[in-house]
């Protein structure tokens, strides 16, 4: 049966290697698409297998942005600038709250938003042009807020790297999230400019269940992967904490404390957590994804996903969006508040706000001028 690639597919179970288990429809399309059994349908190669011929291969598609430095005044976000090398994220997150962003290039944020990727190559040269703009402001820019920069297409492109390469040059504070060791490669960079108190990191970790992570974040590092990169980090001297993000209730919640005691032992000093956020599309993808994973905890785990959004699948009000409200969020506050005095975490001094006194900005001119004298 020939098929339309933008066509939403139904449910179809897990596919190898990926978190989305369908596409559902974009919300800005007028008509919608149905797939029709025509009796036609392909069987599994007998060569291959069933689960091989289920994958779905990754594309990247360059994408000519023209600025590169996102503004955020959201007053629960304690960043204001951030760079997104890339779009979509291949680690697949069932959970991740970019996912609808993909409806805006007429994608789905589902299998699409992990599969067709899209890559940003002038973003060196347009971080050099935002920073030598008259009257530009100094302010740490956060990497890692929209899709991840260490994503695995970073092995190939390194984009992140060149971005990177331009903040140091003009000695620019930085801090960065990701749920991939990839990171260690450019501790080369990292590492100094943690020393003039321009960088920090956090490896995002949701799990120590190798099972669910698998499951849940299907091509990101493996957790004790991820470990070994926070350890990596804080002996390079780079400022290092865990995110515990996203909580899921009776899923790895039991597992908060195991994390910020493993990542305290790995160097970690700083830590923070989020709840299970499922704004537009991700909560139906959310929602199958668990009757193919959990069938037996589905309706339980939503039960007390709506009890912290005032009974919906989510709101997303500032000051509570991060959190949720309830028995359920004060709960997890509390534990999370006991287990970071327990270890050591965020104590006084462990978060230092990142030095920007010594910004540097690029030549408007490219230099030509200075060889005039």
């Amino acid at each position: 049966m020939a098929t339309d690639p933008l066509a939403p597919a139904p449910p179809a179970g897990p596919k190898r290697g990926r978190g989305a288990t369908f596409n559902p429809d974009n919300r800005f399309r007028d008509a919608t698409r149905v797939a029709v059994d025509d009796g036609w349908a392909r069987e599994p190669d007998p060569e291959i297998g069933e689960e091989t011929s289920r994958q779905v291969r990754t594309t990247v598609t360059i994408q000519l942005a023209r600025t590169i430095v996102t503004r955020n005044r959201s007053p629960d976000i304690p960043f204001d600038a951030s760079i997104n090398p890339y779009q979509g994220c291949e680690h697949g997150c069932i959970y991740c709250y970019a996912r609808p962003t993909h409806a805006y290039l007429d994608l789905s944020p589902g299998i699409d938003f992990e599969t067709k990727l899209f890559a940003k190559p002038d973003a060196p040269k347009l971080l050099r042009e935002e920073l030598a703009k008259p009257g530009y402001v100094c302010e740490p820019i956060a990497l890692g807020t929209n899709t991840d920069p260490y994503q695995p297409i970073e092995r190939d492109w390194k984009i992140t790297r060149q971005v990177l390469e331009v903040l140091a040059e003009h000695e620019h504070p930085f801090s960065i999230v990701t749920k991939n060791a990839l990171v260690e490669r450019d501790l080369d960079i990292l590492a100094p400019m943690a020393a003039k108190g321009m960088a920090r990191a956090y490896l995002s970790i949701t799990t120590l269940d190798p099972d669910l992570a698998r499951k849940l974040e299907p091509r990101a590092s493996a957790p004790a992967r991820r470990l070994q990169a926070v350890r990596a980090l804080a002996d390079a001297g780079v400022p290092t904490g865990v995110m515990v993000a996203p909580v899921i209730p009776q899923l790895n919640d039991r597992d908060l404390e195991a994390i910020l005691e493993a990542a305290a032992q790995a160097g970690a000093k700083g830590a923070g957590w989020v709840m299970l956020r499922l704004p537009l599309e991700v909560a139906p993808l959310f929602r199958d994804w668990l009757l193919a994973h959990y069938p037996d905890r589905a309706a339980h785990v939503m039960s007390l996903v709506q009890n912290l959004r005032g009974g919906k699948d989510y709101r997303s009000e500032w000051g509570t969006r991060m959190r949720g409200t309830g028995v359920f969020a004060d709960i997890i506050e509390k534990r999370f508040e006991v287990a970071c005095r327990r270890f050591g975490l965020n104590e006084e001094g462990a978060r230092v706000k990142l030095d920007a006194s010594k910004f540097r900005p690029p030549a408007r001119d490219g230099g030509r001028q200075g060889m005039l004298f």
